[in-house]
Order: C-alpha cells, then structure tokens, then sequence
C-alpha cells in the first residue's frame, strides 16, 4: 500500500470502527494514528491490518481487533505514574500502545519465538519503557505489584494470583468465560479490599495457554 492509501485507511479505521463503538477518549484516537499498527502486522497480513478482524500470529495466538484495542486502552484510563503487567505479548501492538500512555509495561509471552520478535519491533521503534519476558503468565507473573493488569486471551476464571498484583486503586482487564459465551471484564480497585467487577461488553477471543478453569462438580 502506497503511504496515502495507509494513510486513509487509518483514518477510514479510526472513523468507522471506533469512534461508532463509543472510544472518544482523544488520548487514544490520537494514539492510533502515532502507533503505526501496520508495523506490528505479519507482513502476509498487512493488507488487513485496518480492517475489523482478529489476525493470526503464529500458533493460537492473535491480533485483537482495532477496535477491541481502542476500546480496552479506553477504559484502562491509563496516567504517566503507571505500571502495567500484560499477559499475551502477541505482536507488541497493544503493549506500544499502553506504554504510549504509562510508565512502565512488563509484557509476558509465552510463545518464544513471538517473545523474540515483539521483542525485537519494540526495541526497534523506540519503546524503551517496555520489558518483554518470556514464560508462562496466566497464573501470575513474579511478585512485583501493577496499577494495571491486562490478559489479552481469555480465561475461564481469572487467577487469584494475578488479582493479588493490582495495587489499590487499581485494575485488571480480562475476558472471561467460556466460547461462545465470554464477557469482557475489568475489574477495580475503588477502595481497599474492595473489588468491583463490570462486564463491558460480550466478545470471544482465544484462550490463555494454561489458564486457570473452576473446579467441576465431580458425581
């Protein structure tokens, strides 16, 4: 694609997609045109990098959409002071994105060869703030505490150990259920020991390799 037509159709993007699923935050809206996400895209894929489709990374990994993205970065309401824990590196995208807006990002991807090469891109473009770390997530990642947590696959239930890293005051996004019927959710620290959930909006998205499920009723 020639710069014009990217161009356009980022602007076509932004326009269509996300502003109509209620993202208004300026912050963000700006950021979608600074955070060039044809970058981020499979070269095999890049023709499709502003339509509204999940892309493949390798494996079972994927690309959320552009306006999940948008939409997750929104209600995050990222601030300069913050540290983020992020479970699914994928491509980096979404992980440029937050650190666009926040302090700091760890970024854990199980995957090491995706681990690699976000890695690498992030580095590349600049994205000093982000570490991205290569293991196993779902359950927890070290013991260091965040303002924000983010899974980007989605989980049966989320992990007691991942909650336990939200600071007060602040918050974990998550998609969680089973297909066909998952719900995305963040989840806030308003005042000390108190949690308050809100479901956002219905979605799918792949699952966490190795996320946690509930215990089943067993005869």
């Amino acid at each position: 694609m020639e710069t014009l037509d990217v161009e356009q159709a980022r602007s076509n993007m932004v326009e269509q997609q996300i502003r109509t699923w209620d993202v208004l935050d300026q912050r963000v809206l700006d950021l979608l045109f600074r955070v060039k996400r044809e970058r981020f895209v499979p070269p095999q894929w890049r023709a499709l990098a502003f339509v509204d489709l999940e892309l493949p990374l390798g494996g079972r990994a994927r690309m959320w959409s552009p306006r999940m993205e948008a939409r997750v970065l929104q209600e995050l309401v990222l601030g300069p002071s913050d540290r983020v824990l992020e479970i699914g590196t994928g491509s980096g995208y979404f992980a440029a994105l937050m650190a666009s807006l926040a302090r700091e990002v760890v970024t854990v991807e199980i995957d090491p060869p995706l681990a690699d090469s976000a890695r690498t891109r992030l580095a590349r473009m600049g994205f000093a703030n982000v570490r991205v770390e290569t293991g196993d997530g779902a359950q927890g990642w070290g013991s260091e505490s965040y303002d924000a947590v983010v899974l980007t696959g989605s989980t049966p239930i989320v992990a007691e150990a991942l909650l336990d890293q939200v600071l007060p005051g602040g918050r974990l996004f998550a998609v969680v259920g089973d297909a066909p019927a998952m719900k995305a959710r963040i989840i806030r620290w308003d005042t000390p020991g108190s949690r308050r959930s809100v479901d956002l909006f219905e979605t799918v998205v792949e699952p966490l390799v190795h996320a946690p499920s509930p215990d089943r009723f067993r005869f």
